[in-house]
């Protein structure tokens, strides 16, 4: 990796870490500057604007984020299963969603630009979740209605645990839901007479 790449890389990973502690708002330049131990000069060059780092680092964070779920809810095991290991796999509750968080950033929901990448983020695992339930043998809205379910779970798990102070409050969450798709089997289309 060549040391203009070394940078620019330090300096996305800085302003992840940061965004995800402090928002977009209220983080500086300077303290991404700082964090990433890179010259000034680097972060003029790879990033003329606050905006343009904003831009990167956000759009990494989503990009990470999906490509982790991804990797569990488009693999070849059946689609319960799927949704099952997306729901139940270790997340750092306390931290809360990098992404979620973002939505409560004013600067990232004012911007078109970082507010468009947050709403991909959201869009494309609710598409993903909505499939998972289709392959279940659900209606089309039944689907929807269902994913968009899952993933509030999540959410609102991370905001229950930061809240309440409880590491396990996600982990409630989450075990309640799974537990309401074992007691409704999924129902079976109704023929016509």
């Amino acid at each position: 990796m060549s040391s203009a790449t070394s940078a620019r890389d330090r300096l996305v990973d800085a302003a992840q870490d940061l965004f995800a502690a402090q928002g977009v708002g209220p983080t500086s330049p300077r303290a991404v500057l700082a964090a990433s131990g890179v010259g000034q000069g680097s972060l003029y060059h790879h990033f003329p604007t606050k905006h343009d780092l904003a831009v990167a680092a956000v759009g990494a964070t989503v990009d990470d984020a999906l490509a982790r779920a991804m990797r569990t809810l488009d693999s070849d095991s059946p689609a319960i299963e799927r949704l099952v290991a997306y729901l139940e796999r270790p997340r750092e509750a306390m931290a809360g969603c990098k992404i979620g968080r973002l939505t409560a950033d004013q600067a990232v929901m004012d911007d078109d630009g970082l507010h468009d990448v947050v709403t991909a983020y959201f869009v494309r695992l609710l598409r993903a979740l909505t499939q998972i339930f289709r392959e279940t043998g659900l209606p089309d809205d039944v689907a929807r209605d269902r994913a968009h379910a899952a993933l509030a779970i999540i959410q609102g798990g991370y905001v229950l645990a930061r809240a309440t102070r409880d590491p396990g409050a996600l982990a409630a969450a989450v075990r309640g839901f799974v537990g309401l798709l074992d007691q409704h089997p999924t129902p079976t289309p109704k023929e016509n007479p």
